[in-house]
């Protein structure tokens, strides 16, 4: 994520893959970040005071996390508006989109398949990997490999990096493509 010029908005529905969305399929994410969306439950004063960012695109607000409750009912949001990070119009923020009412109620259904995804989230992984690569390519990969490691620390610049576990299907049983031919 970059540092913001102007003051962080998201975008007017929650992307497709938002860990928010009723209709994601579950295990597309890492464990960690499923835990995270339980950290804005609760009582204002108990939230973590960070801001949630887009999986898709990290310079937005996540849609879903502004969406599945009342905006000012997130010590975060309250905050960044106070800071000038978040946009003062992120406060009224609503979607159309179903989403889980609680972060709690989303990390339950996203951690439900972890250990084995599904073929539509499977689908949904491949797909996030190469909207990734588009935006920050990896060496030595092929763009329209689906079969490619997703972000377990192999790669050099990889968001996991140093992470010792990949649930990324396509990672489980590749080779470690900085050691092998």
């Amino acid at each position: 994520m970059t540092e913001p010029t102007t003051p962080a908005t998201a975008q007017p529905r929650p992307c497709a893959t938002c860990p928010y969305r009723r209709t994601v399929p579950s295990g597309i994410w890492h464990p960690d970040e499923y835990v995270k969306l339980c950290r804005y439950d609760g009582d204002t004063s108990g939230q973590d005071v960070a801001t949630f960012h887009c999986h898709r695109d990290p310079d937005d607000l996540c849609a879903g996390w502004l969406g599945h409750r009342d905006p000012v009912d997130l010590l975060a949001v309250r905050l960044g508006i106070l800071r000038g990070t978040i946009d003062p119009a992120m406060i009224d923020y609503r979607t159309d989109v179903e989403l889980f009412a609680s972060g709690t109620e989303a990390a339950e259904h996203g951690l439900t398949d972890i250990e084995t995804p599904g073929q539509f989230a499977r689908d949904a992984m491949a797909k996030l990997l190469r909207q990734r690569r588009m935006c920050s390519p990896m060496p030595d990969i092929d763009p329209d490999d689906d079969d490619a490691p997703g972000p377990c620390g192999r790669w050099p610049g990889c968001e996991r990096e140093g992470d010792p576990v990949c649930t990324w299907p396509a990672c489980v049983d590749s080779p470690d493509p900085l050691t092998s031919d």
